[in-house]
C-alpha cells in the first residue's frame, strides 16, 4: 500500500509541472504577440503587402530587353 501514495505525489509534480508549462507558454504567445502588433504601420484600408505598387505594366527586369524591330 505505501507504494501508492508515491504515484499520487509524482503525478502531483507531474500536473503541477504541466501547468507551470502551460503558463510559460502563455506568456510566450502574448509577449510574442504584443511585439508583432507593434511593427505594423499602416494607413486604414491599405493592404501592407501590396501598399506602394503600381497597377499596370511593370518594367522588364535586366537581361529580358526585347530585340529592336
Amino acid at each position: 500500500m505505501a507504494k501508492s501514495s508515491g504515484t499520487s505525489i509524482q503525478k502531483r509534480e507531474k500536473e503541477r509541472a504541466r501547468q507551470q508549462k502551460q503558463l510559460d507558454k502563455n506568456q510566450r504567445k502574448a509577449e510574442t504577440k504584443e511585439r508583432k502588433g507593434k511593427g505594423r504601420d499602416t494607413v486604414d484600408g491599405e493592404d501592407p503587402d501590396i501598399a506602394g505598387i503600381v497597377p499596370g505594366p511593370q518594367p522588364l527586369p535586366p537581361g529580358f530587353d526585347l530585340p529592336e524591330a
